[in-house]
């Protein structure tokens, strides 16, 4: 038995670190200085840390525009994928009706189509009805892609939810929308925040959609804006800067996935039936 603790632990260990270690060599390198990171074997850690690549980052325009175009363009995509889910899950899940299993299957499929073989068909019609480089003209196709994977996401969490609480409500006097609302939606809370998480992640890392619809930094993300960071000539490009510019885009993620691990929790012991 204790080998085979140890055996996990080292196996646990293992794991951690390759993960974690390029993490940790970006963050490094986002410390160094040009002259060090243009050296051919840069040590992992800085020789002189600095804090000139976080001032370089944080003024420049560019880049924080960037960072608001993908706070807005993320928050608004998840908000309406989430609450277009939620009503197409609830009924794909309670209702019986005629090409259900189309539906899912259709919904499925679109989640699986190539991004890359809808940016020509987009940017003709982007163009053509004057939503290229806009919100709008990233914010539908994001949608496109998040709803069918948080509709699947949903209808499994309302298929778990007795159906006698729902009715038990009605019979207290709420009407349907009142015991959606109040009794569904709160039990299926971790759902709602799982899909949310995941059409959050989508429209903040999203790259091909974001480089191909944008020419500006009107409405150019953040992944699209880092490869215009080329430096002074092709064969030195702002290590540095670019690791620098992923740490900054990372921490608002952790910090946002934090708060929604926290909702899930509450959601489920909110969600909890009690005898």
């Amino acid at each position: 038995m204790k080998k085979n603790n140890l055996g996990t632990g080292a196996g646990f260990v293992l794991i951690l670190v390759w993960c974690l270690l390029p993490v940790a060599w970006i963050i490094s390198l986002s410390f160094k200085s040009p002259e060090e990171t243009a050296a051919g074997s840069p040590q992992f850690l800085p020789k002189d840390a600095t804090l000139q690549n976080y001032r370089d980052i944080l003024d420049n325009p560019d880049f924080l525009d960037a960072l608001r175009n993908s706070f807005g363009i993320a928050l608004i995509a998840t908000f309406l994928s989430v609450v277009f889910a939620t009503l197409a899950a609830y009924a794909i899940a309670r209702l019986e009706f005629r090409g259900k299993r189309a539906v899912l299957s259709l919904a499925l499929a679109i989640a699986m189509f190539p991004v890359v073989a809808l940016v020509g068909p987009l940017f003709d019609m982007w163009r053509t009805f004057g939503l290229f480089n806009t919100w709008p003209g990233l914010i539908i196709p994001y949608m496109s892609f998040t709803l069918p994977l948080a509709i699947w996401t949903l209808a499994a969490f309302f298929r778990e939810i007795p159906w006698e609480l729902e009715q038990a409500a009605q019979v207290d006097g709420a009407t349907s929308w009142q015991a959606f609302r109040k009794v569904i939606v709160p039990l299926a809370a971790p759902g709602v925040f799982t899909a949310a998480i995941l059409t959050f992640f989508f429209a903040w890392n999203e790259f091909v959609l974001a480089i191909s619809l944008t020419s500006t930094t009107g409405s150019r993300t953040v992944p699209a804006q880092l490869s215009y960071f080329v430096g002074p000539d092709p064969f030195n490009p702002p290590y540095g800067q670019l690791a620098t510019a992923s740490v900054v885009v990372t921490v608002p993620i952790i910090i946002i996935v934090l708060i929604f691990q926290r909702k899930i929790v509450a959601g489920l012991t909110s969600g909890a039936v009690k005898g």
